[in-house]
């Protein structure tokens, strides 16, 4: 998993101060992974002082958690002046909103720890990537740098590490038996696996399922081969409603949003899509889609993001060409 990477770089810099920047709208995974990690920091680092931070806060689900993990998130104006500056779960600048520019502008060294594919414009601007597509989580990968480091972890850091992974595998629903394998470790250490679970659910909000109804009603749907394709828009709750058009039986959902030349947009596919197509989300449609409106584009196979300048659909215009040609050569491939 290469910490000794992070290690070299913190004894060459010796560094007296740590900035953990999480992605906008903080989920579970980039929150958890940041507090675990900066207990992980001060065992070699003790002296250092860490700040986690959270460009205009975190998710209501980061919110509703924090009576039960005790870490401090920044929201505005965090120490950008910090020695070393640690991207976790946020593969791009563009997920960092209003400080992007400060990012840019730092001559700090970067650490992006991941498990989405790394950005060509963020390996230009880091030291050290560290990005597995194959973990479950970014909480799986400092999992691994404990392991690594032969750091024995305490049970609220494994109650942390817990929890992300639970999120972002959907209570293990997209585990693999490596991240099974994570999940038994940590319950070895205390983790009280039923207790954490039911932590990780909210009620839907009025606004949100407003939001997935108004999804449905303003569906565009599209056949490809024997592959439904949907399109819609929405002004908030786009990840949500990508993923009820998928639950209601879209193979791949695009859900977009915006506000005046501000494009914002997700997309999930299901399992299934992915297994039979090759078609990766991120890699073969979020990213090219984020290139083309001067912005970034990234996520995993079967959930990715995009974020731009343009118009939402000349956005759709331009997905529908790039799912019909990878198809076409998926379909050809295996039809020569």
């Amino acid at each position: 998993m290469s910490f000794q990477k992070i290690e070299s770089l913190i004894r060459e810099v010796k560094p007296r101060s740590f900035l953990l920047l999480c992605h906008q709208n903080a989920d579970p995974d980039a929150l958890c992974s940041a507090f675990a990690f900066s207990k992980l920091l001060k065992r070699i680092s003790s002296k250092a002082k860490i700040e986690i931070a959270s460009p205009e806060g975190i998710s209501k689900l980061s919110e509703a958690l924090s009576d039960f993990l005790p870490v401090r998130v920044t929201t505005d104006h965090p120490n950008f002046a910090s020695d070393i500056i640690v991207m976790l779960d946020t593969n791009t600048t563009k997920q960092l909103g209003p400080w992007e520019k400060r990012i840019g502008e730092s001559t700090a060294p970067i650490i992006v720890i991941d498990h989405h594919a790394s950005h060509p414009e963020t390996e230009r601007l880091a030291s050290v990537i560290i990005c597995d597509e194959n973990a479950s989580s970014t909480c799986e990968i400092i999992y691994r740098f404990f392991e690594e480091s032969n750091i024995k972890l305490s049970k609220k850091e494994a109650q942390a590490l817990f929890m992300g992974i639970a999120f972002d595998t959907k209570h293990f629903v997209l585990a693999k038996s490596s991240t099974f394998k994570v999940a038994a470790a940590l319950v070895d250490v205390g983790v009280d696996a039923q207790e954490i679970l039911s932590r990780l659910s909210l009620p839907t909000s009025l606004p949100e399922r407003i939001a997935r109804l108004k999804a449905c009603r303003r569906m565009q749907l599209i056949r490809i081969n024997n592959w439904l394709i949907v399109f819609s828009r929405v002004s908030s709750f786009q990840a949500s409603a990508a993923r009820s058009l998928v639950g209601i039986g879209a193979h791949l959902a695009m859900v977009g949003g915006q506000r005046d030349d501000d494009l914002r947009i997700s997309i999930r596919s299901d399992p299934d899509f992915y297994k039979k197509t090759g078609f990766h989300l991120g890699r073969d449609l979020a990213k090219p889609l984020g290139e083309y409106f001067h912005g970034m584009g990234g996520g995993h196979s079967t959930a990715a993001g995009v974020n731009g300048t343009g118009d939402y659909e000349a956005a759709v215009k331009r997905a529908i060409r790039i799912i019909r040609k990878k198809l076409k050569k998926s379909f050809e491939s295996k039809n020569p």
